[in-house]
């Protein structure tokens, strides 16, 4: 289905509610809800625990419409998003503008870290899985990856040019995720004071490079907890430990 705000969603009822509040699961950067938490049974064990599950396609990903601008592309803007369509998911169940729980992985850590500031006193808990702790989108050529997008032309930076690639792997969703990523880019993550009410859990693959250096965030939330399970950055999502992980961190 489509919610008022356009993007494409996925909800998951269970058939015997446990009673706790629903979950929004956000994926990452360049996938979609179907391939991060369906196919990998994430959505099915929390369905299969009593949760609700929400899981959205960001815009630009999966079956959701691309940004008009840059500035709807901002990690703020897009958190607000997601609320939304949270509670048009979640309102034939009489369960918009209540608590919810939410895991992200990677980009969707990234925009979860948002949350709650868009749905003041919400969010209960957070799980941020493959956070990077910087912004890797700050040090890109943004105009080379819009160049690289429409006529193909090589970046010269190679960090840009690894991007272009991944965008360019899109087809036609290409130029959509490169307005993504420049409004990304202007609403780097910094971290720092976490604005929700429960210390969020990170999760960090073994072997995932893209998360070195995440234990200095992590020290600034106080009370926040980082867990590693195996794999590297691709590899986490499909592993049981990480599975279980999140049901664990939820359930508390």
């Amino acid at each position: 289905m489509q919610d008022p705000t356009g993007l494409a969603v996925r909800t998951f009822v269970p058939d015997r509610p446990s009673g706790a509040p629903p979950v929004l699961l956000v994926h990452s950067f360049g996938s979609d809800g179907e391939s991060d938490w369906v196919a990998t049974g994430v959505a099915g064990a929390l369905k299969a625990a009593g949760r609700t599950v929400v899981v959205p396609d960001l815009p630009g990903h999966g079956a959701s419409p691309a940004p008009r601008t840059a500035a709807e592309a901002g990690a703020p803007e897009i958190a607000k998003s997601l609320v939304a369509a949270l509670d048009a998911a979640l309102g034939d169940a009489g369960a918009a503008g209540g608590e919810f729980d939410v895991v992200g992985y990677s980009l969707g850590a990234r925009i979860a870290w948002e949350l709650p500031a868009a749905a003041p006193g919400r969010v209960r808990r957070t799980v941020l899985g493959g956070l990077n702790p910087g912004e890797p989108f700050v040090a890109l050529d943004i105009e080379a990856l819009h160049r690289a997008v429409a006529d193909g032309a090589e970046p010269g930076d190679p960090l840009t040019a690894m991007i272009a690639g991944m965008v360019r792997s899109q087809g036609e969703r290409a130029a959509g995720l490169a307005t993504c990523v420049e409004g990304l880019r202007a609403t780097p993550f910094a971290g720092g004071e976490w604005s929700g009410t429960v210390p969020p859990l990170f999760v960090v693959g073994a072997d995932d490079v893209m998360t070195k250096g995440i234990e200095r965030i992590v020290e600034v939330v106080d009370g926040a907890r980082l867990e590693t399970v195996p794999g590297g950055h691709f590899e986490v999502l499909g592993g049981g430990l990480f599975q279980r992980t999140v049901l664990t961190a939820l359930e508390q």
